[in-house]
């Protein structure tokens, strides 16, 4: 596997793919995009500092879009400037997804030692936003992997068992989860 540099984090597209990018290349996007109206210093900084605030301090490898622009939004909103909403971002924080093979491939070797607490740590920072529905994909390959099986088994079909009743648990003992929906698949 290649190391991330160290100046960058994986931002996970709406499509699923995973795309490296540093502070630097993230501003520029935000100002050739909807940076319109904002100083492109301040536009510089406040996105370094959201970019800082996922990798050093919530100590994530990998953003969704979403999760960033969302974040970034708030920052300049607390700086004074006026940030248009449009449908398809609110539509975006509506329903947030993660990927369960991408946790089960982090805590790799370990089998299920990380893998709950990786998993408990994506609910939580998910939950943060404020979703109407989590959605967890990829339940079987990563049950597989988590087994070590090529075929499914019995083995299988409890630990399947055991990850929807985790997530559940979580979801329920956080006081947000009223207002969230989840669908595990």
């Amino acid at each position: 596997m290649i190391a991330l540099r160290s100046d960058c984090l994986m931002f996970q597209l709406a499509t699923g793919e995973s795309v490296p990018c540093s502070a630097e290349m993230i501003t520029i996007e935000i100002a050739g995009g909807t940076g319109e109206g904002v100083d492109p210093e301040v536009l510089h900084h406040a996105a370094a500092s959201v970019f800082h605030y996922f990798q050093k301090e919530l100590r994530r490898e990998m953003v969704t879009v979403g999760e960033f622009a969302q974040a970034l939004e708030k920052v300049l909103r607390e700086l004074g400037f006026t940030v248009q909403d449009d449908a398809r971002a609110t539509e975006l924080r509506e329903i947030i997804e993660s990927d369960l093979r991408v946790i089960a491939c982090q805590s790799a070797g370990s089998m299920e030692l990380f893998f709950y607490p990786a998993l408990r740590h994506e609910l939580r920072s998910q939950l943060r936003q404020s979703p109407k529905m989590l959605r967890f994909r990829g339940l079987r390959s990563c049950v597989k992997q988590l087994a070590g099986a090529r075929r499914w088994s019995n083995r299988c079909d409890l630990l399947q068992e055991q990850i929807v009743g985790y997530l559940r648990e979580c979801l329920s003992a956080d006081r947000d989860q009223a207002k969230c929906s989840l669908v595990v698949d």
